[in-house]
């Protein structure tokens, strides 16, 4: 296991654009994130916006000159923007196609026909890991919250048995797969290997999963019983389809980048020479943007046409998709400009100098930093981009593996405890009815298992990768 006590060098070999010490650069830490936070949950102000202003108010109280910050905060937004923009717009196109064929409610109706009644809590966390995979946590708890309702109010379940379940399968894969924005902005913060991150994230999500979903569920029904809200059983969307997908085509092609990604995780591994052509072929094949863009490709024939849509219907799913990512890319883009300010301003070789000599894992540490930034902004993704660029030099003189389980211990941080200044904990508490205490005793304490048993799990393959 990596320590701080063990010497690192800077990922970043720049000038700093500031030449403040350590105290000043930690107090203008704390005011640009206590002015976010202030701004994202006082003000209702735009994340976008209370991101740039931040940034601004990090780089004025650290003595930087403001055109240098302005400088460091474009060209952050600008790198982040070009390395995750695309794929986060592709991974929307794919759960577009997937949600408007009826290929989700194909998975779901086909998985629910063959569960036995207490089979039904694990059901629907496959299901939510599935679903989950290539779309956005708020667009599967839209797709979901349905089946859930459904589910519970025909089966005469607790709201919380089914729910918490479903749940903790999508916050799983938002927090610690790719291509969810978080974990992939993470990747390019860090420089991890994009295929050993999936893997090894697959590894963490399932045990994860399992404890916070079926297992908790049980003790989440006894604290909070409660039944379906009537008013809050919609149509589903793909109701009115006269055909949809087969399940099994359905499932291969939500799988299919994630096994040309890991493929090319195996092949890196097994032949271990950039130079050969099997390599370098699979470098291309299972790089993020052609494994998401020939699965969006598929998908157009395998779930589009397979319902029955014409081109012209497929062209205007996919132009649905992405009007309303415009705020998730720019959001993330801004993350990575607070990020890039932090890492110009010196901060993350600051956190270098200060922590030599502490007998605390590196990737604890980083786990500490999403949790902190978490509760303060509520934001998941925010959370990740900001611990992204402060622990960054940290993976300087990591292996491959252990870089990767540092953006896991970063997802699993930016997981813990949401409450009343996370847009996900006012949706969950809406959809299911409850009260603010009811969601903070099942939808919160959910949550904060999967920061807590992900980053165990993380240690624990730490000590043996």
């Amino acid at each position: 296991m990596t320590h701080l006590s063990v010497e690192m060098l800077a990922a970043d070999a720049t000038e700093p654009i500031t030449s403040a010490g350590h105290a000043q650069l930690g107090i203008a830490v704390l005011a640009g994130i206590a002015v976010i936070v202030l701004l994202i949950t006082k003000s209702k102000l735009h994340a976008f916006l209370s991101l740039i202003i931040g940034s601004l108010v990090l780089g004025a109280v650290a003595g930087a000159p403001l055109d240098k910050v302005i400088t460091s905060f474009s060209a952050g937004l600008g790198t982040t923007v070009a390395g995750t923009g695309v794929l986060i717009a592709l991974g929307a196109v794919l759960g577009r196609l997937l949600a408007d064929s009826g290929g989700a409610d194909q998975i779901v109706d086909t998985i629910l026909a063959k569960a036995s009644r207490r089979a039904m809590p694990w059901a629907m966390v496959l299901i939510a890991g599935i679903v989950g995979l290539p779309i956005f946590f708020e667009v599967g708890i839209v797709l979901l919250i349905p089946v859930v309702l459904l589910v519970a109010k025909r089966g005469n379940f607790s709201l919380m048995r089914i729910g918490i379940p479903a749940l903790a399968g999508l916050s799983v894969m938002h927090g610690l797969i790719p291509p969810h924005p978080g974990p992939l902005v993470a990747i390019d913060a860090v420089g991890a290997n994009l295929g050993v991150t999936l893997a090894l994230g697959v590894v963490v999500a399932v045990p994860t999963a399992i404890i916070a979903g079926p297992v908790f569920s049980r003790y989440a029904a006894r604290w909070v019983d409660i039944r379906p809200p009537e008013n809050m059983v919609p149509e589903r969307a793909t109701d009115d389809l006269e055909k949809r997908p087969g399940f099994g085509i359905t499932v291969a092609t939500v799988l299919l980048p994630v096994v040309m990604m890991l493929a090319k995780a195996l092949v890196d591994i097994v032949v271990d020479n950039p130079e050969h052509t099997v390599q370098r072929v699979f470098d291309v094949v299972g790089s993020p943007l052609i494994a998401l863009l020939t699965a969006v490709l598929v998908a157009m024939f395998t779930l589009g046409r397979a319902a029955g849509f014409t081109r012209g219907r497929i062209a205007t799913t996919v132009e649905k998709s992405l009007a309303p990512i415009a705020g998730v890319v720019l959001i993330v883009g801004a993350g990575g400009g607070f990020k890039q300010t932090l890492v110009d301003a010196g901060v993350g070789q600051m956190i270098l100098d200060v922590s030599k000599g502490w007998n605390i894992s590196a990737l604890l540490l980083a786990w500490l930093i999403a949790v902190a930034i978490r509760l303060a902004t509520g934001s998941a993704t925010v959370a990740t981009i900001s611990a992204a660029g402060l622990v960054a030099p940290l993976a300087a003189e990591m292996s491959t593996t252990h870089a990767a389980l540092l953006v896991l211990a970063i997802g699993c941080g930016s997981l813990f405890f949401s409450h009343v200044n996370d847009a996900g904990f006012w949706l969950v508490k809406e959809y299911f009815g409850m009260n603010v205490g009811q969601t903070l005793k099942t939808w919160s304490v959910m949550e904060t298992l999967i920061s807590v048993v992900g980053i165990g799990c993380v240690l624990l393959l730490s000590l043996v990768l």
